[in-house]
Formats: structure tokens, sequence, C-alpha cells
């Protein structure tokens, strides 16, 4: 099989920087001024308006101290450790793993993940990986979330190869779709894991359900080489991944978006709200988190649509439940607390009225889903 380097040309428009790119990369982010605005007003709201010609300046300064020892994707990937740990620490009540001993080091991995946060699903992945001792995983990504440069730059220097979402018109799309079913496949061949959501967007009701249209878009690859269906699935070591929150710091704008479109047909997000969306889950208040790896499938399934019911199961099962579940779908568990049940309650309290209930069933439609085996 041909080295990645030699596809590096083939690949340049979606696939993450390289090493000898990530110098480059990082003096374009020292520069970018929409993102030391960003940074300003994220960290000195109200400073900012009236001082932003002092600060800006001084954050560019500190910014390129803080990097000025990253010079490779291995580099990269220190930095997000170090940046975890802090954010574990100070946003979350510890995270848990079950099922990474079933992982070898050096072989790809094909991580079919439910999806509930833009930036922290992947990191947990990671993060639990690297304390593993083994590799960190390519992201897929939306170009939707990539209008900024900035954001593109920064994605793509810690491992994110970049989804086309905006591709319109059959020709151009199913060029966009091949073409990332082969970079897949061949990252998998090299010992590249891959870390994919298992549908575009977030479960923002909380139903974990994966779209077939992924499972074949996978097979593209395949289906070039007239392999059958089941035997280049079993070839991608596909891996169901459950990630559960016990709280999620999106919970009332998830709530808001499905309440609005309920009553009018549609939601139109703002300009920033992606953006928003990513510093309030890496920002807020997670409680527990628990990220479960599952076994390699390797049965059960002959069409795509079979594969995603297997996958949905497997995710289900594995989705470790917390007292936010068990109280919203009212299953009562002696092991809950009065304090979980309070804090519960002060929680559901603080939703917006109007679509209170709606995000109480996201917390609750994991335990159901595990109790009815759907």
């Amino acid at each position: 099989m041909k080295s990645m380097l030699d596809e590096q040309d083939r690949y340049k428009e979606i696939r993450p920087y390289n090493d000898s790119e990530v110098p480059a990369a990082i003096d374009r982010l020292i520069n970018d001024d929409e993102l030391i605005s960003a940074i300003a007003r994220f960290r000195f709201p109200r400073a900012v308006n009236y001082l932003g010609w002092l600060l800006k300046p001084l954050i560019r300064r500190a910014f390129r101290k803080k990097v000025q020892g990253v010079r490779t994707v291995d580099d990269v990937q220190q930095q997000v450790a170090h940046f975890m740990e802090h954010m574990i620490a100070t946003t979350t009540d510890g995270v848990t793993y079950s099922g990474l001993e079933n992982i070898e080091s050096g072989k790809g991995y094909l991580f079919i993940s439910n999806h509930r946060d833009i930036a922290m699903d992947p990191a947990f992945v990671n993060w639990g990986l690297y304390q593993c001792g083994l590799d960190t995983v390519r992201i897929a990504i939306g170009d939707n979330l990539l209008r900024k440069p900035c954001a593109t730059e920064l994605m793509r220097l810690n491992k994110s190869f970049i989804v086309k979402r905006s591709a319109k018109g059959p020709r151009e799309m199913a060029k966009t779709f091949s073409e990332l079913s082969s970079y897949i496949a061949d990252s998998l061949g090299e010992g590249h894991s891959i870390w994919i959501a298992q549908k575009e967007g977030r479960a923002k009701d909380g139903d974990d359900r994966t779209d077939p249209a992924i499972l074949k878009m996978f097979y593209m690859a395949g289906k070039q080489k007239k392999i059958s269906f089941v035997d280049y699935m079993q070839q991608l070591n596909i891996v169901p991944v459950a990630i559960s929150y016990e709280y999620d710091p999106g919970d009332d704008a998830k709530g808001k978006e499905l309440y609005e479109t309920s009553v009018n047909g549609s939601y139109q997000k703002g300009e920033f709200e992606d953006i928003e969306s990513i510093v309030s889950g890496i920002v807020g208040y997670k409680g527990r988190v628990h990220v479960s790896v599952g076994q390699p499938l390797t049965n059960g399934f002959e069409t795509p649509e079979e594969l995603a019911v297997v996958i949905d199961k497997a995710i289900h099962q594995q989705y470790r439940l917390f007292a936010s579940n068990q109280l919203a779908a009212k299953m009562e568990d002696k092991d809950i607390t009065a304090e979980q049940r309070r804090f519960f309650e002060q929680r559901m309290a603080s939703i917006d009225e109007k679509w209170r209930n709606i995000v109480n069933a996201t917390y609750a439609k994991p335990a159901i889903n595990q109790r009815d085996g759907v």
C-alpha cells in the first residue's frame, strides 16, 4: 500500500496537518486578528471594548510565548493534554473509561460514536487513549464548523480532517464522499484510528441513532474494489463508542432549538452559535463523564441498515446511565442520593419552562433506549 506521505497531495484539502506544516500554521494563528480578538473577548469581556488596543498585543505576545516550542503534531497533542487536565479538574466530577483494554497499539480502529458535544466527545476519547499510551485518533469534523480560517487551522493542527458537508449536487457529493471514504480506508490501513459521529450533527434529543448513509460512505472505497459490504466493513475494525455526560452544558440551548423547531417548523442559528456551543461545552459543568469503548463489530449484519441497528444496540447498552438519566425517566434507584435528586431538580428548575419537558426528555432517552433495547 502506498504511504500516506505519497498521498498528501491527493488529500491535501481535507487531511490534518503533518509535522512540516505545523510551524507555518502556528504563525498564521498568532497573526490572526480575529482569533486574538476572540480570546480577548472571552478572557476579558468587560475590558476588551475600551482596552482592546492594549490587551490584544499582550495576548498575542503571551500566545507566541506559549506555543514557541510547538513544532510537530505530537507537540500539539502535548499542549492539548495539558489543557485537558485543567478542563477535567475544573468542569467535571471525574472521567472514567471502560473497554480501552481491548484496543491494540499500532492498529487502526474506526470509532463510531454517539454525539453530544462538538469538541468534547472526541477529546474525551483521545484523553483515554493518551492515558493508556495509545495513539490519538484522527477526528472527522464538518466544514460547517470551519467558517473562520482560525477554526480550520486549530482543527487541522489537532488531527482533524474535514467532512465537506457543503458539497452540492450529485456529482460533487459523490466525489467528496468517495475521497473521504478512501482517506478513512488509507488512514486505517496505516494504523491511524478515526473518530466519527454516528450521524451528522449532535443528538440534541438524546436519541443516539446511526445514519446508514454514513456507513454507505465508508463502503464506497470497498465497492470500488468489488469487495462485499460485510467483508469490507469487517476490515475497518468498527468500534461503537458511548459517551455519557451526567449533565450537558448545552442542555438549555438544545432544548430551546428543539422547542422553536417544533413551534415554528425551523430554527435559525446565529452566526457564532456553533462557536458558542463549543465554548460552553468546554467550560460548562458536566458532572461525571464516562466513555465506553466496545468490541470491534464482526457479524450480525449484511446491509448498512442492519449494521446501523447493531451499532445502535451496542451504544445503547454501553451507555453509562447517571442519576440525571434515571430521575428524568422516573426510574428509581436506591443508589440515587438526596443530593443528586436535589441537584437534578434545581437543574430542571433553571431551564425555561417552555422547553423544560423537552430537556427532561433528552436526559431520559438513553435510559429508555437501554431499558427497551431499541
